[in-house]
């Protein structure tokens, strides 16, 4: 069973993983049809094992263990969907499932904590949970300005070329006009 780390190093290692994540292409290799089905029946498998074993603890430590059991759960859902599709939408899901989950644990875990010591859990898990939905909105933001700046250079690329077919005459020029077009996606 994972055990989810105190509240700011959870905070230093989201921001890590969505750096990573975001830097791995947003297509995923692709999981077969039967390896998910196989890993959705480990995964249910494994969360029905693990909230078991969450039975043979009492107070907030049950509670931690069935909330983890759950995380995990939810996570490798999340992490199986996106490995099957290679959607980028799932990709977002999975990390937006990934701060979700680590968030409510960490607030599972204030619950062992009184006064000022809980209160103080309490902000420093809503403040790693803060940070890692801000994170996951600058991974898309960089991610779109990546995809707007990859269309600006290939619109600068093709002008360049276009520019360049200028100089000929005849079928040369066409051939040259027809190739800029093909080579950038013009129409």
């Amino acid at each position: 069973m994972t055990h989810f780390a105190h509240p700011l190093r959870l905070a230093a290692t989201l921001i890590t993983s969505l750096t990573l994540v975001s830097l791995a292409p947003a297509h995923a290799a692709n999981i077969g049809m039967a390896d998910y089905k196989a890993g959705k029946t480990k995964l249910s498998a494994d969360y029905k094992a693990d909230k078991a074993a969450c039975d043979a603890l009492t107070a907030n430590a049950k509670d931690i263990c069935q909330e983890e059991a759950k995380a995990k759960e939810k996570n490798g859902r999340a992490a199986l969907e996106f490995g099957h599709t290679g959607k980028a939408s799932d990709q977002k899901k999975l990390l937006a499932t990934q701060v979700d989950t680590a968030y409510e644990v960490a607030k599972e875990r204030c619950d062992d904590q009184t006064g000022n010591a809980r209160d103080l859990c309490q902000t420093q898990a809503k403040a790693a949970h803060t940070k890692g939905q801000a994170d996951l909105k600058m991974v898309a933001a960089v991610t779109d300005a990546g995809k707007d700046a990859a269309a600006d250079k290939r619109e600068a690329d093709h002008k360049v070329a276009a520019e360049k077919c200028e100089a000929l005459a005849g079928d040369a020029k066409s051939a040259c006009v027809s190739a800029a077009k093909a080579r950038f996606g013009k129409s």
